[in-house]
């Protein structure tokens, strides 16, 4: 049974630094991508960062390009998403998420689409405060 399971996030002021992780068990798979998204209140969950391992790249959302930092061990067993420079946008519930991935699904995967992903974790709250 795969399970993902998300932790690290709390309250910080604007400009503030905070590390996400995501802890994997049960996944195995030659190819795969691993994501964060986040849903912000009244908001649609929206695609943050993800790692695909099919091209060993990784792929950030505008809203986090040069602030945010996607990273994990080659298992996968953990998943990281180091947050610089945070701002009260980035005020959220942030979900881990994993998938095995084809060639054909790797442009989606590149495009954060959340209905790509088959493994979620629980939400971790970030509240950045002004």
């Amino acid at each position: 049974e795969v399970q993902l399971q998300a932790s690290g996030g709390g309250l910080v002021q604007s400009g503030g630094s905070l590390r996400l992780s995501c802890a994997i068990s049960g996944f195995t798979f030659d190819y795969y991508a691993v994501a964060w998204f986040r849903q912000a209140p009244g908001k649609e969950r929206e695609g943050v960062s993800c790692y695909s391992s099919r091209d060993d790249n990784t792929y950030y959302a505008d809203s986090v390009k040069g602030r945010f930092t996607i990273s994990t061990d080659n298992a996968p067993n953990t998943v990281y998403l180091s947050m610089n420079s945070l701002e009260p946008e980035d005020t959220a519930v942030y979900y881990c998420a994993a998938t095995p991935v084809d060639g054909f699904k790797l442009p989606l995967i590149k495009d954060l689409h959340e209905d790509e992903y088959d493994y979620w974790g629980q939400g971790t709250l970030v509240t950045v405060s002004s």
